[in-house]
């Protein structure tokens, strides 16, 4: 049964989007945004609910087609956490493996019914929807986004700190909210879901012209960013040419600098040898003007 947050026109609304097939998620979601239109605040609101990952439209897919399993799920991971402060270590790793074990079950049961759904679960994705499962056995508002039904993205938790919840759920009121359990649907014709809009007698020209958007969009697009790669590839050879200039000239003067080291070393052994020869004629100045000094006061003395 849902939650009384149910009274709620977007979460009702986001209850049943999300429990749509991934892929019909969009399109309904668009033609909700119209059905609303006179009310530009909910048709905004609706607007804004983001599409489900792979890993997390399983684990809403499993919340409402499996409630019992999910809740035992939750029941126990709540159980686990009141009981953690008072549990041995032995008694702890024994928990924790079985806790391993449970969420492991769950994911492969998610996967059936995915499965079932036509949707292949990758492992990858698998990892993805048995981390969620864990995060919410250890963390009571994470229990309370998965019970919701209502998440875009996985969740991983370890219990150490606060968990930021805040992109993993579609609307805030979420960890609010139980969603609604619904049984597998009958096979449906192809098109997207109707969800009580009323019909539109020109939505295959309408749909026919939007793909013709869609795919004019995507060739601009793809034209684009053909024209940055070519520019960039462009400035990429430029560089690789500036690049071996550059290393060229630095190779020059790196050889320039070791000749002139080489001179300079050379140049330092003749100012020392002329240093020092400098310095023996002025020796020889310092004698010959001595001599004169007396050889002058010898004469003088001869008067």
């Amino acid at each position: 049964m849902s939650d009384p947050a149910a009274d709620d026109p977007l979460l009702v609304i986001a209850d049943e989007l999300y429990g749509l097939p991934l892929a019909d998620f969009t399109p309904a979601r668009d033609a909700l945004v119209k059905e609303h239109k006179a009310d530009k605040q909910l048709a905004a609101a609706i607007r804004g609910l983001k599409k489900a990952s792979v890993a997390a439209w399983v684990v809403n897919l499993l919340v409402r087609r499996d409630p019992e399993q999910v809740e035992q799920v939750l029941e126990v991971g709540a159980a686990l956490r009141a009981a953690q402060a008072d549990l041995a270590a032995d008694q702890l790793r024994e928990l924790t493996r079985q806790r391993r074990q449970l969420t492991a079950a769950v994911t492969t049961s998610a996967r059936r019914l995915a499965r079932a759904e036509g949707l292949k679960v990758t492992e990858a994705v698998a990892e993805q929807v048995e981390a969620t499962l864990t995060a919410a056995m250890i963390d009571e508002d994470a229990a309370r986004a998965v019970r919701s039904g209502l998440l875009v993205a996985s969740v991983t938790a370890t219990g150490m700190g606060e968990l930021d919840l805040s992109g993993a759920v579609a609307l805030p009121g979420a960890l609010g909210f139980a969603a609604t359990p619904r049984e597998a649907a009958e096979p449906a014709p192809s098109g997207p879901p109707r969800l009580h809009v009323v019909p539109d007698p020109d939505a295959d020209v309408k749909a026919r012209a939007a793909a013709d958007e869609r795919i004019a969009a995507a060739e601009a697009a793809l034209a684009e960013a053909r024209e940055v790669e070519e520019e960039a590839g462009g400035g990429v050879e430029e560089l690789q040419a500036r690049t071996l200039q550059i290393q060229s000239e630095v190779d020059e003067l790196r050889s320039r600098i070791a000749q002139l080291e080489s001179d300079l070393e050379d140049v330092d052994e003749e100012l020392a040898g002329a240093e020092e020869a400098r310095t023996d004629a002025a020796d020889a100045v310092a004698e010959a003007e001595a001599e004169l000094a007396a050889a002058r006061s010898a004469r003088d003395r001869l008067r």
